[in-house]
């Protein structure tokens, strides 16, 4: 097994150096400091020899062992776990049971799992370095993190700041700095009226939104302008919720069942008379995996009719959801989204985090199922507003550990 040591006067010079060489997937043996800076030792081609050492290879396995009392190695439950394979491997040639390609599976598994073990001690250590030569900037790494931002967009807010220099202000400087990158759409279609669709998934509060951008248009332009369309063909009861909305904003529901009818009635509503004119389109909703979704974006592109695609996105989804959800539904050729159900999110830090990382301008955000009270124009400040509002009320606050595991990885450190 081959190793190389890797000295700095600081742990994050020696992670980045590491890094720079062997990539986020090096194995780190032992990690302290020494007069003069910090030793990283690595073992280069860790794998291998532990491969070697489970399949019955003695000299590979008596370099691991060489390694065991050396001070500062952080690897026992590494050995411990070379051992319990190389027993398995043992016990398998035994009796015959298992093909080679089943144990060097189990074997990767096991490595991976041993990855994770020895590295835990080395996030918390450089976590725990980042707090002591850097207070004010792990200060702001936790309180941003707590408002539910990623760790690479909290990262990145606060480099810039440290840049200008931290202070006891910071937190607030990068509040106003959060609410600028939020992307909106200063497009105003209660004014401007237009033709929108919206889109996205099932629940997220398509059908109670255009009821709500319905009323609102009806209530500064009058409802003579306002047309109403769903091409929801797959729920049961799906054209009787619009109706039902319909029926109570003095509008009338057309339902179009395929791409010709939805074109012809669209050009009737370019007809209308009425000095400003709504065109809202009530789609199904559909996963962003379905097959029915490239169905139902073919179906809104009508030549000759310049159709505002809106996705809209619910406030309650796990960050990696939502990411999922915008790249399935961006073929759609996004004009912008709305956010809703605001108000049952435990934290707004998810949505806004994917939002400029995805640069999605939003226009509106919903904050309950009242119509049309509960419809606001999107602003930067008052989403961010709202989100520091909600960490307080819900005392949250994370754990060492949890920071550890964001930035203190070699991955992060290597960066900073």
């Amino acid at each position: 097994m081959k190793m190389k040591r890797y000295f700095a006067p600081d742990t994050r010079q020696a992670l980045r150096a590491l890094r720079e060489e062997q990539g986020p997937e090096a194995v780190i043996l032992s990690n302290r400091r020494v007069p003069g800076g910090v030793e990283i030792i690595t073992a280069m081609d860790y794998e291998d020899a532990m491969e070697n050492s489970s399949l019955g290879n003695p000299s590979a396995l008596s370099e691991i062992e060489s390694y065991k009392n050396d001070p500062g190695n952080i690897k026992a439950a590494k050995e411990r776990s070379a051992g319990t394979l190389s027993l398995e491997a043992g016990s398998a040639t035994a009796r015959g049971g298992y093909e080679s390609s089943d144990l060097l599976n189990r074997i990767q598994n096991e490595l991976t799992g041993l990855r994770n073990i020895m590295e835990a001690p080395l996030m918390q250590f450089s976590w725990g370095e980042t707090g002591r030569v850097q207070p004010l900037y792990a200060s702001l790494l936790k309180q941003l993190m707590t408002l539910g931002l990623g760790s690479r967009l909290s990262q990145n807010i606060a480099k810039k700041l440290a840049t200008k220099g931290l202070s006891k202000h910071s937190w607030l400087e990068s509040l106003n700095f959060l609410a600028g990158l939020v992307p909106i759409n200063n497009e105003d279609i209660l004014t401007d009226g237009g033709t929108i669709s919206l889109i996205g998934p099932t629940g997220v509060g398509k059908t109670t939104t255009i009821a709500k951008l319905a009323a609102r248009f009806a209530l500064k332009h009058g409802r003579r302008g306002v047309t109403l369309i769903t091409t929801d063909n797959y729920r049961i009861g799906a054209h009787e919720q619009l109706r039902s909305y319909g029926r109570i904003l003095g509008i009338p529901v057309h339902v179009a069942l395929d791409a010709d009818e939805l074109e012809r009635l669209l050009l009737e509503a370019k007809e209308n008379t009425a000095e400003h004119q709504l065109t809202l389109i009530d789609t199904a909703g559909v996963s962003q995996r379905d097959v029915r979704l490239t169905e139902q974006m073919s179906l809104l592109n009508i030549n000759g009719i310049d159709i505002k695609n809106y996705l809209v996105l619910s406030a309650t989804g796990q960050m990696d959801l939502q990411d999922d959800v915008i790249n399935g539904f961006a073929k759609a050729n996004l004009d912008g989204c709305v956010v809703t159900k605001i108000d049952e999110a435990a934290s707004l830090g998810e949505i806004i985090s994917v939002l400029i990382q995805h640069e999605l301008p939003v226009s509106f955000v919903c904050d309950g199922q009242k119509v049309p009270d509960n419809l606001h124009r999107a602003r930067g400040k008052l989403l961010v507003k709202e989100a520091v509002k909600l960490m307080r009320s819900l005392s949250k606050s994370l754990s060492d550990e949890e920071l550890a595991y964001s930035f203190g990885g070699v991955a992060n450190n290597a960066s900073v």
